[in-house]
């Protein structure tokens, strides 16, 4: 009886999926931004993801930022900055969840290093400005008025102003591993390119997760990384419940019930906008020195997060 039910329920939570990628076959792109209301009915309360072009094509930013325009304005500013010896902050690695160090320098040192020739770049580790605390209102604070502190349809849409709006440069070998968020968030690319491969909050049952020791990477004296414990750095050791497949090579000898995952993949190019609704899973990677500006708004913790909830608890508890 019990393995009927469990069989039951997989059943179901493979028909919820397939009904989702039937819903959204492919992400849209608008070639203009939506005005608020349309974009609040079609796609917000639809948690439905799109991509938008000439939302932010007005930005400075699009014509001003570049390394030279860093190095005349920011040259001296102390900024922070996720180091990690393979581009995999914040991911489970050996076992572990392995989160960057981080370091304070200024940007023209950044940028040095950013643009040094790649073998010397390889070791050195990849560097990623990716501080997620609103650092464009804090460290990069003079390029505010390069581009806009809100996106206008979404704050009507969302009904409220940005929580945080964070500014992301970095090596091509960066890599966010995928996990969600419980924001609403408007991703604007600057220049370069972000990929994103994107998984519905139906596709869940589908995702493995682990739960790991918290880790960060720290250099060495050889001028290499080690791993310690985060209980080694007085922060007191916690387990980190954290997303164990690669999308990008999932292993599915290990993790067979990533194979009904419906992964929708799109790249993001200058001047345009995603879309991301919350409790989506990501994964992204970038092109060299992409710069980007998102935007985060709190969601709604409505009737769609009691679905979400309900759907973690049963799918935790069945075995495939």
């Amino acid at each position: 009886m019990a393995e009927s039910i469990i069989e039951k329920l997989n059943g179901a939570f493979k028909l919820l999926s397939t009904e989702m990628k039937d819903w959204y076959p492919v992400i849209e792109t608008l070639d203009a931004p939506p005005d608020s209301l349309n974009f609040h009915r079609k796609y917000v309360s639809q948690n439905r993801p799109v991509v938008i072009r000439n939302a932010v094509t007005h930005w400075p930013a699009l014509t001003r930022w570049s390394e030279k325009y860093f190095r005349d304005t920011i040259g001296d500013a102390t900024v922070t900055v996720a180091v990690t010896p393979n581009g995999y902050a914040d991911a489970i690695y050996k076992g572990k969840f392995v989160m960057p160090e981080e370091r304070k320098i200024c940007m023209s040192e950044f940028l040095n290093v950013l643009f040094s020739p790649e073998e010397e770049r390889k070791s050195k580790g990849v560097f990623y400005i990716q501080k997620q605390n609103s650092n464009l209102n804090d460290e990069f604070s003079t390029l505010m008025k390069d581009v806009d502190p809100h996106v206008k349809f979404g704050t009507e849409a969302f009904g409220a102003e940005p929580d945080a709006v964070n500014f992301w440069m970095g090596d091509e070998r960066a890599v966010t591993s995928m996990h969600r968020d419980h924001y609403e968030n408007l991703y604007c690319v600057v220049s370069g390119q972000k990929t994103f491969t994107l998984l519905s909050p139906t596709d869940l049952p589908f995702i493995p997760y682990e739960s790991c020791n918290s880790a960060v990477y720290k250099e060495n004296m050889q001028g290499g990384f080690d791993i310690v414990d985060v209980d080694e750095n007085g922060g007191g050791n916690s387990m980190v419940s954290w997303i164990a497949v690669d999308p990008l090579n999932p292993d599915l000898d290990k993790y067979p019930q990533y194979a009904h995952a419906r992964p929708l993949t799109v790249t993001i190019n200058p001047g345009e906008t995603l879309y991301l609704p919350s409790l989506w899973f990501h994964h992204v990677q970038q092109s060299h020195g992409c710069i980007a500006i998102n935007y985060w708004y709190d969601m709604e913790f409505d009737i769609k997060w009691a679905y979400y909830k309900f759907l973690e608890t049963i799918s935790s508890s069945q075995q495939f």
